[in-house]
């Protein structure tokens, strides 16, 4: 079925309505041994890994398919030969066999799909990031305590017990003494996503209206529908909401312990350089976060270490996970394993984690006992953490010329920014990029109001303008009061 028109539309809304209500009495009766009917909202690369990592949880049933792509719905309904299909996610949602939902759709579909599903009483297990824009995440939250539903958010590595060990040596054991700053990393190879000079055609079995939701209808000039909509800033969050959102999440719960939830002051960097492909993110990122303790800056790049090269650029510790510089020496972090040293370098301690394969049996242990505090990385969690993300990325798409006292306004006590200016310098020089090309911005510093999550300062109307995105009629975020 196409999308809904209006009279449709309110009549499925009745409909989920009276969902909501059978879903809710389900819920409420959920024991530590009830079966959970799943619902999967996207059946693309993402949700392929949750469908297996779910279905190994004992009592878990994929009961449900959504995708309006009929030809990843219809793979996947191979798979799960008796799951329920259907290409528009209401009418997923109307069904009150579905307990709750997983969703892996595109960045700019997660808030709205969440809330819907929340609304129509349904469970949430909603992928990283959280939001495609900050007030849209809020929202999400606000659904979650208002529906009084369990929403969890896909940064498994907060399920990782190695988390909790971390913690203890750097915060109760002091074992490094005082943390003085901390660099995160996200160096990862990628290539150009293309330059189509016509269109690209949507595939007949996509409703492509659907497959947009809030999203703007614009002509996409990339070689590929799927994936590589995360280089675009209409669907996607760029590589900072792709990955970074996993590494500063990392530094938000084993550095801050979550008492940090937004940076009080940004400034940041970069650009989409050398492909000259149809991608609007930058593909060389370098921001530095004030959050008035701890200074905290990250550094990202899909270019090679120069050309010819098929490696990563240069940097200091993992290259997608965090360094966290103590009196007495260094933590380097990253998915599933962390390694202390000393002051003259020497490995004193290793961590070893599983990455948080547990993750997924978190969230169903939560739904069946109904407890949100017992999430590892619940929704207002996922909210602060994507927030950095968001934030670091409005810096991006405001920025103008690369000025280098500009870049140096903000403190830099402990040199990890300049730092990170002269390695990122020196990487873009390497491909031939001057660091004051017209393809690099900067931006202002940028001061963020804590409360309100807004912008305010000299710079706060152009920046504010990009914490809440234009959404088409039929697929607007509602504001939940």
């Amino acid at each position: 079925m196409s999308f809904l028109d209006r009279r449709e539309f309110v009549k499925a809304g009745l409909a989920t309505s009276a969902a909501a209500t059978l879903s809710l009495s389900r819920a409420q009766a959920t024991g530590p041994n009830d079966e959970i009917n799943l619902g999967f909202i996207s059946c693309g690369g993402r949700a392929g890994g949750l469908m297996g990592s779910f279905s190994g949880v004992k009592g878990v049933h994929i009961g449900g398919l959504c995708d309006p792509d009929q030809g990843r719905l219809d793979s996947a309904g191979k798979r799960f030969p008796k799951a329920k299909k259907w290409q528009d996610l209401r009418h997923l949602l109307e069904d009150s066999s579905i307990d709750a939902v997983v969703i892996a759709t595109c960045n700019h579909w997660h808030c709205l799909a969440a809330i819907w599903a929340m609304q129509a009483g349904k469970d949430v297990y909603v992928e990283k990031p959280l939001s495609h824009s900050q007030w849209e995440g809020r929202q999400t939250v606000a659904a979650a305590r208002k529906y009084d539903r369990i929403c969890q958010l896909g940064t498994q590595q907060r399920s990782d017990p190695m988390q909790a060990a971390i913690k203890e040596f750097l915060h109760q054991d002091k074992a490094l003494g005082a943390i003085q700053g901390t660099r995160v990393n996200r160096y990862g190879v990628r290539g150009s996503i293309g330059k189509r000079s016509a269109a690209l055609g949507i595939n007949s079995e996509v409703d492509y209206n659907l497959w947009l939701g809030p999203a703007q209808r614009k002509p996409i000039f990339r070689n590929k529908l799927h994936y590589d909509w995360h280089w675009d800033w209409n669907t996607g969050s760029g590589e900072m909401g792709n990955w970074g959102v996993h590494v500063l999440d990392d530094v938000r719960n084993n550095v801050f312990q979550d008492q940090v939830l937004l940076p009080k002051r940004i400034v940041g960097g970069g650009g989409r350089v050398v492909w000259d492909d149809a991608g609007e993110s930058p593909n060389v990122h370098f921001v530095q976060f004030d959050t008035g303790n701890i200074p905290v800056v990250i550094g990202l790049s899909n270019l090679t270490a120069g050309p010819g090269k098929r490696g990563s650029a240069p940097h200091p510790g993992p290259g997608s996970g965090y360094l966290v510089y103590c009196e007495g020496g260094r933590l380097e972090g990253k998915r599933g394993g962390a390694v202390a040293y000393d002051e003259a370098g020497k490995a004193i301690k290793k961590f070893k984690g599983n990455g948080g394969k547990g993750h997924q049996q978190n969230f169903i242990d939560a739904v069946r006992s109904r407890n949100r505090k017992a999430l590892n990385s619940e929704v207002e969690v996922g909210h602060y953490s994507t927030g950095w993300c968001n934030l670091a990325n409005v810096a991006a798409q405001i920025g103008t010329g690369f000025s280098m006292d500009a870049a140096r306004e903000m403190n830099d006590d402990q040199g990890l920014w300049s730092s990170l200016l002269e390695e990122s310098e020196t990487h873009l020089k390497t491909h031939g990029v001057a660091i004051t090309d017209k393809s690099i911005t900067m931006s202002p510093v940028l001061e963020l109001d804590m409360a309100t999550e807004q912008f305010v300062g000299e710079h706060a109307d152009k920046a504010n303008r990009l914490l809440k995105r234009q959404y088409r009629k039929g697929f607007a975020v509602p504001k939940i009061g």
